[in-house]
């Protein structure tokens, strides 16, 4: 048994990030956490579009790891799919943007979210109605980066420490989140610089099934 974390496009580059950044945390877990991600879909999930595109293909992989799954995490910060993988599986499902909100919202009163594009704002905006959590929101301000942008770290974290010091002196943010599962690798130079908790989606999700596998292990 094991948790599968699936990163809905097929980027290896952004798949290694997130297995780098959960590594730790495999310490903590009572079973093993693969990552893994998806072929044929977009290297960057950017559009509505895109996070219809994988849905069907996130599914299809979901279900050949039913039986050998302890959970699911679907590791794009639009959630793709995350209604019907949970009413598809059996297992725990976590999406990583419903679970990064969940977090900072422990770490502090007011979130704000760091987004790659425009037109990233708006899904995200759909999905924090529906949570429910808009009156926590301080601010989702893009980076202007594609997900392929991201991997020039030096021109992302200089993006990220200006964006962050917006969301944090003009919003009045005090927790941030990092709105893209391809920015992994700067959730701690980030909170050093701007002197705040930061949210990795994926590490935060990944806690997440950590904590309901060892809850399923309690049930009687």
């Amino acid at each position: 048994m094991s948790i599968h974390i699936i990163n809905p496009n097929s980027s290896r580059t952004v798949t290694d990030g997130i297995d780098a950044a959960i590594d730790p945390m495999r310490t903590a877990s009572s079973v093993p956490i693969l990552c893994s991600h998806l072929h044929g879909t977009p290297p960057g999930i950017e559009t509505q579009a895109h996070v219809d595109g994988v849905v069907a293909p996130l599914l299809a992989r979901a279900a050949e790891l039913e039986d050998e799954a302890s959970a699911f995490v679907i590791a794009c910060f639009s959630d793709p799919g995350l209604a019907a993988l949970r009413e598809q599986s059996a297992k725990p499902v976590l999406g990583i943007a419903e679970s990064a909100v969940l977090t900072a919202m422990t770490l502090g009163q007011r979130f704000g979210i760091l987004s790659i594009l425009p037109t990233s704002v708006p899904r995200h905006m759909r999905f924090l109605g529906a949570m429910g959590v808009m009156d926590r929101l301080a601010g989702d301000l893009p980076l202007n980066l594609g997900v392929a942008d991201l991997g020039d770290e030096g021109r992302t974290f200089a993006r990220q420490k200006e964006v962050g010091a917006r969301l944090r002196d003009s919003h009045g943010a005090d927790v941030l989140i990092l709105g893209c599962a391809g920015m992994t690798a700067y959730r701690k130079r980030l909170s050093e610089a701007l002197g705040l908790p930061v949210v990795e989606p994926c590490q935060a999700a990944a806690a997440m099934a950590i904590g309901r596998v060892a809850l399923a292990k309690t049930d009687v």
